[in-house]
């Protein structure tokens, strides 16, 4: 239902472009640097990206998730902290998402990350200077009416997870979201019987 209500506005295409490029730069294990800001890590996106990299078997695109004060006692994977990005390298992906506006110290080592050779992608609700430090930016106006930015992250992960051969054919990827959705309404209702 969402595709039939999203098909004639441009956001399907929009997403999946961004999902490809995400993909398509992403391959390198732990290269993936997913950052939000200060008041909002992206733990939904990093979870959704996490499951897309293990159901589409993508392991570039598990993300690293890159906190701007993590808790000592967190485990290893959550206690990475904005120093990671000074450590950022060309071959690296740094995936910011911040509906907000993106603070300058944000910024400024995303300039820094982008100029190591980082491949700089961009999800944000309206961010000039975000959006003109990325190589590739989505906007999401916070006064779009028929996608929400969470929803957005939803299509974006889901497109990063669909296999290019695959939609270039023309045929359904069946470890992505639709054809995950497809069994589970199947095991849901039933066999269909004529």
């Amino acid at each position: 239902m969402l595709r039939e209500v999203l098909s004639s506005t441009g956001w399907l295409e929009r997403t999946r472009e961004f999902g490809r490029a995400l993909r398509v730069t992403s391959r390198t294990p732990g290269g993936l640097l997913l950052v939000g800001t200060p008041g909002e890590d992206p733990w939904h996106m990093a979870a959704h990206l996490d499951d897309e990299s293990r159901f589409g078997d993508a392991p570039g695109l598990a993300p690293t998730l890159v906190r701007w004060s993590p808790p000592r006692d967190a485990p290893a994977h959550l206690r990475i902290g904005m120093e990671r990005l000074e450590a950022a390298e060309r071959g690296e992906t740094l995936l910011v998402v911040a509906e907000e506006g993106a603070p300058v110290p944000l910024l400024e080592r995303v300039d820094d990350a982008r100029r190591t050779g980082a491949r700089v992608l961009a999800l944000e609700g309206g961010d000039r200077e975000l959006r003109g430090l990325a190589h590739e930016a989505l906007t999401v106006p916070p006064a779009e009416a028929l996608l929400s930015f969470d929803g957005a992250q939803h299509l974006v992960s889901s497109a990063a997870g669909e296999d290019p051969g695959r939609a270039r054919r023309g045929a359904p990827d069946p470890r992505g979201l639709r054809g995950r959705l497809a069994r589970l309404l199947d095991a849901v209702s039933g066999p269909v019987v004529d």
